[in-house]
């Protein structure tokens, strides 16, 4: 059975743009080398959206690094 419960991982505070997508990519190398996995990514698409990296835990648990 899938977890229904989404998470949200706040990874880069303050930052924004290609500054932003930056820092979301090294916390999600530093998650993929303790066995997390890429799932996709959603570029900035201002003025809302801000990007963010959908990731995957050891087990598949879908989480957001935002």
């Amino acid at each position: 059975m899938k977890n229904r419960v989404h998470l949200d991982v706040r990874a880069a505070p303050g930052l924004a743009g290609d500054e932003r997508m930056a820092a979301l990519e090294v916390e999600a190398d530093r998650l993929v080398s303790h066995g997390a996995k890429r799932l996709g990514r959603h570029e900035p698409a201002p003025p809302l959206g801000a990007g963010h990296l959908i990731m995957a835990d050891p087990e598949g648990n879908e989480f957001c690094l935002d």
